[in-house]
């Protein structure tokens, strides 16, 4: 399992999100940590990224839809 920091530029602020590459198959996944809740982001049919969540685990906790959409922006630029 390989352990990267993607660096985001959200709300005028520079972050570094730890994430970690999984390999479901053939598929790649990267699941990334944002504040506590982690997030699986992964290629569609299309070859657009798309996150997903377990909601039951983030029911009631803050977290960031715009901060997942930076994410991508920048996965998507590599």
């Amino acid at each position: 399992m390989d352990t990267l920091e993607i660096p985001v530029i959200y709300k005028n602020k520079e972050l570094s999100l730890k994430a970690r590459v999984v390999r479901f198959g053939y598929v790649n996944h990267i699941v990334v940590d944002l504040g506590g809740n982690q997030i699986t982001i992964e290629r569609d049919e299309e070859g657009n990224y798309r996150a997903l969540g377990d909601t039951k685990k983030m029911e009631g906790s803050k977290f960031d839809v715009d901060l997942i959409k930076a994410v991508i922006t920048v996965l998507q630029s590599l």
